[in-house]
């Protein structure tokens, strides 16, 4: 009787596995080895952050999106009575710190220049030094005081495009 159930156990399991087995052959075969149905793919969209600062009648504003390490956003320096600039930033983070690079347009012409950040608190604080030469980059990263300049506060992100542009 024993023997008699195992070996019905194990024609019922081999049934139905090449019974499987026909099934996924089938539904393969009648698919195009190509296509890719949109349902299947899931995009975990990367958290954006975005900050301002309102000083008088001048304003910044920084859009940014931390992706494992590597962060891209766009920065607006929207100023009353001097040259105002737009561009966009790309670095990496380290810890707290964020160092990108800024390409930007102002006065007609695109430049780049090296800018630091510390999130502290919720915000973001432009880091201080002196410039080369050439004003692309710090002359010592390690001189770089985190007081005084710029003290962006976290911002919705919703609508904040139009302060970009």
């Amino acid at each position: 009787m024993k023997k008699s159930i195992l070996v019905l156990g194990m024609i019922a399991v081999t049934m139905s596995c090449g019974k499987k087995t026909e099934n996924t052959i089938n539904d393969v075969s009648n698919r195009d080895s190509l296509a890719v149905n949109e349902s299947d793919i899931q995009i975990d969209a990367i958290p954006e952050n975005c900050y301002m600062e309102a000083t008088g009648k001048d304003s910044l504003f920084v859009r940014l999106s931390d992706n494992l390490g590597t962060v891209t956003g766009k920065m607006h320096y929207k100023n009353f009575e001097k040259d105002s600039s737009f561009g966009d930033l790309v670095g990496m983070a380290d810890g707290d710190t964020l160092k990108l690079e800024y390409t930007f347009q102002a006065e007609g012409t695109t430049s780049t220049r090296e800018i630091w950040f510390l999130r502290k608190d919720g915000s973001l604080i432009e880091g201080i030094g002196d410039y080369n030469e050439t004003g692309e980059q710090y002359k010592d990263t390690k001189l770089l005081k985190f007081t005084g300049g710029h003290t962006l506060k976290a911002a919705d992100c919703k609508g904040f495009d139009k302060n970009l542009k």
